[in-house]
Order: C-alpha cells, then sequence, then structure tokens
C-alpha cells in the first residue's frame, strides 16, 4: 500500500498504519485478506476492527461496490467480493486509501457482564488442577480470573463461541494435554493468554474452571449470538442458587438480557 504523507494531518480519533505492517494475500478468486501483522495484541486487533468498521461504513455509503462482506479475525481481515462486479485489482487501491487516510479508533463497544459459578466439581473440574500448576489456591485463580480485562477478539470454530483475550498473566498454561470429547454447554475455560465460552456440548481441551448459565447462541433471540468482536467482557461470579434461577429464565426465554450489556 502506499502510506499517507507524513505531513497529512489525522483527526485525533484515527491512526495511521505504518506502512511495513500491512499485507494483502489472495484467498481464491473472491476474497483476499488485509493482514495487519503475526502476532494477537489489542493494538493489532483494533486496526483489523477499524478497517472492519471502515468498509462497512463505505458500503453504507455506496462506495466499494462488489464487496460482499468482511470477516475480522485477530490479526487480518477478509474482505470477500462478487467476481463479477468487482476483483482484488480493482479493491486493493481503494482500501490502501482507506488506510492511508487514517482509521476510526476507539469506536462504539459494548461493556458486557457475564455471571460465572465456580463452584463444585460438576462446573470446575479443573479448577484445583490450575490452581496446582500455577502456584496458587483455587481461590486466587477465581479471583484473577474476574479481574482480568477481557476483550472479545473473534468469533469462531462454532457459532457463538468467542476468543476472549485478556487473561491474567499468573493463569498462562497451555491446551489440555488430553482434550475432552464433552464439554458441557456454556462451561468457562481458560487456556493460554484467552478465556471461552462453550457455546455447545462439544469436545474442547481448554481448561474447564466455571460454568455461566447464559447461552452464547439461541436461536429464539433476534440476534442469536450474545457476544461480539470489541466487547469488553467481565465476569461476576454467582453461587449455585443464583445460577439455578438464571438458568430457568434462560431456558424458559424470560432472561432480560439488556441487563449484562452497556454500552
Amino acid at each position: 500500500m502506499t502510506p499517507a504523507p507524513e505531513s497529512a494531518s489525522l483527526p485525533s480519533n484515527c491512526f495511521r498504519v505504518p506502512f511495513v505492517s500491512v499485507r494483502y494475500l489472495s484467498c481464491g478468486d473472491t476474497a483476499f485478506t488485509v493482514e495487519f501483522g503475526n502476532e494477537i495484541s489489542p493494538q493489532i486487533n483494533g486496526q483489523v476492527m477499524a478497517l472492519h468498521a471502515a468498509i462497512d461504513e463505505a458500503k453504507g455509503a455506496g462506495q466499494l461496490p462488489g464487496v460482499v462482506e468482511t470477516v475480522p479475525t485477530m490479526r487480518s481481515l477478509m474482505v470477500t467480493y462478487d467476481p463479477v462486479s468487482t476483483s482484488r485489482s480493482a479493491l486493493q487501491p481503494e482500501i490502501d486509501a482507506l488506510i492511508a487516510r487514517g482509521l476510526p479508533v476507539g469506536g462504539k463497544t459494548r461493556r458486557v457482564t457475564v455471571p460465572c459459578c465456580y463452584d463444585g466439581e460438576e462446573f470446575a473440574p479443573d479448577l484445583a488442577e490450575v490452581a496446582e500448576r500455577t502456584g496458587k489456591t483455587p481461590d486466587q485463580v477465581i479471583e484473577a480470573h474476574l479481574k482480568s480485562a477481557f476483550k472479545v477478539y473473534v468469533l469462531g470454530f462454532m457459532p457463538g463461541l468467542a476468543y476472549i483475550a485478556g487473561l491474567d498473566a499468573g493463569l498462562y498454561l497451555p491446551r489440555r494435554s488430553q482434550p475432552r470429547v464433552r464439554v458441557p454447554r456454556s462451561s468457562v475455560a481458560i487456556a493460554m493468554d484467552m478465556t471461552t465460552i462453550y457455546p455447545f456440548e462439544s469436545p474442547g481441551g481448554w481448561h474447564l474452571i466455571g460454568r455461566t448459565p447464559l447461552w452464547m447462541f439461541d436461536q429464539r433471540r433476534e440476534q442469536p449470538v450474545f457476544l461480539a468482536p470489541g466487547d469488553s467482557l467481565s465476569f461476576e461470579r454467582i453461587d449455585r442458587a443464583t445460577f439455578d434461577r438464571l438458568a430457568r429464565e434462560v431456558e424458559a426465554g424470560t432472561l432480560d438480557w439488556s441487563t449484562l450489556v452497556t454500552a
């Protein structure tokens, strides 16, 4: 891409992407990716999400004809297009121009609170092992998880599964050496520098330290997927009685989900 002139001024809420950090990679004849780096970091993911929003805004203004959708990952953005209407060679200069002008940062994000029960072998079968391997007590593991500054980076693997970075460094562990064949839906798990919540019962190799009564995917809701990229997320500890009450509300479809989200 061609970077903006050094003398060009940018709004205070924008950043300029360095020339060396962006590269384009073809994904067949209907898509390409814009890659911002080779590591997982808030800055790189913020750039990805900013370009994702900028392209969406441009499409809404009638620009970038032929773009079908953009799909963000942790460090790149895939742009899919209709090959009858446009091509990578036509779109890349336009995206270059969006980046060179400066991408807005600090866009709208939600703050989401997820209730979590960390009690008992049923909900937290790996809590004691995590405590032992990290040199903490189970309560210290829970405290560190609750205090972590989490952000949803991307969704993937299955509908509603969020990759949520920001885990307290004292809890970093690799995935389990022996994955489980069945992980219960809504299990809260950690691995590496991330936490996640399983939207369905499935195989899984992360360490299970709790469970939420919430469903991360529910086709009955207008928006079936609860979490979204860019969300700031925190966990709130609840006891088993509160878990059971909220689980009944979720099952019945009577839970007021708006109480868990602030703009």
